[in-house]
């Protein structure tokens, strides 16, 4: 059970493990006087991970019926929260059936919805590092440690049809086979004909091994999780980064494992090493934006940014 409490003011939720030591709890309060909704206020709801079902229903069904809480950012528990509560949903996003998961809860005129935000999250945050036409130039692969809804979203992006620039080949790996299975089932349907491997590795010298296969100039993202909720990384310090490659972590909190591992290499291996800093930017301001009904002029979204920098 989780003892959730009638909310007296409107109210946000940030459903995840460890929702306490985010940074967006200090934000938010400054986010929300910079957005004109000021009185609004953001609550964690500490989910184990894979919980019972009945738990994340325990959470949608408090949202859905309680007039005040008006919606929640999901980490962590995206596929999970989306297998157990999609009927508790009246509208889904394509991208939430698509890829069996729910990042974003939200109410409108009475009714409760349902987004995967990190399509538009992720992407956002790859333009803002991934170099013009980076792909096209020199052939490298996308190489996504997890396959969780952030593996899912990144892979899905940059390998979309329409791209003119993409990977020259998709490679997962993941420590439990349903996952793997399931990101596949999505490629195979998003993108065909670019040529993919997936690879269960349920020890991190199981991933060193693939990341030997790598081409340089690839992309090396740590979407596991390793690092931030639990500790360590996916792969060992005696991992080898292909040459002149973008490793992107994609927590911005916790030990950061992979993170000091590519700085390690950063010299090197000629590496440059993105945090998830501007993942988790992205994320919340899609998440917001959707919650409260909002719209982001760039000169808006460069003060929320400003002030997110002011506490990191």
């Amino acid at each position: 059970m989780l003892n959730l409490t009638k909310a007296d003011r409107p109210t946000l939720y940030f459903i995840g493990v460890t929702t306490g030591q985010s940074s967006i709890m200090k934000l938010f309060p400054l986010w929300a006087e910079a957005l004109g909704i000021g009185n609004a206020v953001i609550k964690g709801i500490d989910i184990g991970i894979h919980a019972d079902p009945a738990i994340y229903r325990e959470a949608v069904t408090f949202i859905k019926n309680d007039e005040l809480s008006l919606g929640a950012l999901v980490t962590t528990h995206k596929i999970d929260l989306y297998y157990a509560a999609k009927d508790l949903f009246d509208y889904l996003d394509p991208y939430a059936e698509m890829f069996g998961e729910l990042s974003c809860i939200s109410k409108k005129d009475g009714k409760l919805e349902g987004y995967a935000k990190d399509p538009i999250s992720s992407g956002l945050s790859l333009e803002a590092f991934v170099p013009e036409r980076y792909w096209e130039k020199h052939g490298g692969e996308l190489f996504v440690m997890g396959a969780g809804g952030s593996a899912i979203a990144i892979s899905a992006y940059l390998l979309d049809p329409r791209k003119a620039s993409r990977p020259s080949r998709l490679v997962v790996t993941n420590r439990s086979k349903p996952r793997l299975d399931e990101i596949k089932r999505i490629m195979d349907t998003v993108a065909p004909d670019v040529p993919a491997q997936y690879f269960l590795t349920p020890q991190a010298t199981d991933n060193d091994n693939v990341m030997m296969t790598v081409k340089p100039h690839s992309l090396v993202v740590n979407a596991t999780g390793l690092g931030k909720d639990q500790p360590g990384s996916p792969i060992t310090d005696g991992a080898a980064f292909p040459a002149n490659s973008l490793a992107w972590e994609l927590n911005y909190r916790g030990a950061l494992d992979f993170l000091h591992q590519a700085k390690a290499q950063e010299a090197a291996q000629r590496l440059y090493v993105e945090d998830g800093w501007i993942y988790f930017i992205h994320g919340w301001t899609q998440v917001i934006g959707e919650v409260f009904h909002l719209e982001y002029t760039p000169e808006k979204f460069a003060e929320l940014e400003r002030i997110a920098g002011g506490l990191r």
